[in-house]
């Protein structure tokens, strides 16, 4: 009975001590990744174009927001961030409404070559954007579709439609079949079935998918700084690496609209907080 109960208090001080070293290592990996925000919001508030100062304070000496006005009047920081906004929800919607029915399609139907169509989307992530990016420029060339919005679509939605289809397929599996039978015996057609029972349920696995098909397009460089040349159709990535001068940098400028840049981003992610773990485990699941 004793060794029992010594062996009960040992596995409790262990399990105590593992959640304590968890907790510890999770602060500092939290701390890690929150410093160098911390620096670029500081910098924003530095006068005098400060880069570099011995305070060591957050918010600096004689802190100013003087940056973020010229960050929002003297550059055209709110023309590409409206260019951004505009391309990144176009992409995410585009390649909603195509990944939802194609995973729809993959998970619930046995046809000839649906595995191999789910291997031929997922060895396209293996290719790194540089290595398209020649074939894509020939592509939007001959389309005449350099220097529009319409011209980032088309490689936009086709690097963020392998993830979501997957994505959504997996999640797709999670979800009883008989849902969808009880809903034919009641008349429903198979569109309706789907747009009625099967989207709703689907909620964690569409944030994670949109979020992603975001992302996709809102933090991309390479192919927006080949396609888009003309001063009025830039996104946010192109214009603000321009802001980095040959001699000199505004380095306050720069930091005040990074951080303006990422606002979108972090009011998305608050939006969609609630269901990204439940897409991002649930819909993890084996082909």
């Amino acid at each position: 009975m004793m060794k029992k109960l010594k062996n009960i208090y040992f596995e409790k001080n262990d399990s105590v001590i593992k959640i304590i070293f968890i907790y510890i290592a999770l602060t500092i990996m939290a701390l890690l990744s929150i410093y160098p925000l911390l620096n670029v919001f500081s910098v924003s508030l530095r006068p005098d174009n400060l880069l570099f100062t011995s305070n060591l304070n957050i918010l600096p000496e004689n802190w100013t927001l003087e940056n973020y006005s010229k960050a929002l009047t003297e550059i055209d920081l709110l023309l590409w961030l409206k260019n951004s906004l505009i391309i990144s929800t176009l992409t995410c919607a585009l390649t909603l409404v195509v990944a939802a029915p194609a995973a729809y399609a993959y998970s619930r139907y046995r046809f000839w070559g649906r595995k191999t169509g789910m291997l031929v989307f997922l060895s396209t992530q293996m290719f790194p954007a540089s290595m398209l990016l020649l074939p894509t420029y020939i592509l939007l060339v001959k389309l005449k579709l350099t220097n529009q919005m319409a011209g980032l679509l088309i490689p936009y939605i086709a690097t963020a439609l392998p993830f979501t289809v997957w994505n959504l397929k997996g999640y797709f599996d999670t979800i009883p079949k008989s849902l969808e039978e009880s809903a034919y015996i009641d008349g429903c057609s198979a569109f309706k079935a789907f747009y009625k029972i099967v989207l709703p349920l689907s909620a964690p696995a569409l944030a994670v998918s949109a979020l992603f098909a975001f992302m996709t397009a809102w933090s991309e460089y390479i192919i927006a700084k080949v396609i888009m040349t003309k001063p009025e159709v830039l996104t946010l990535p192109v214009g603000l690496v321009r802001l980095q001068g040959e001699f000199t940098t505004q380095w306050g400028v720069y930091s005040a609209a990074a951080i303006i840049t990422s606002l979108p981003v972090v009011i998305l992610f608050i939006t969609l907080s609630k269901f990204l773990v439940g897409g991002l485990t649930v819909g993890g699941v084996k082909e």
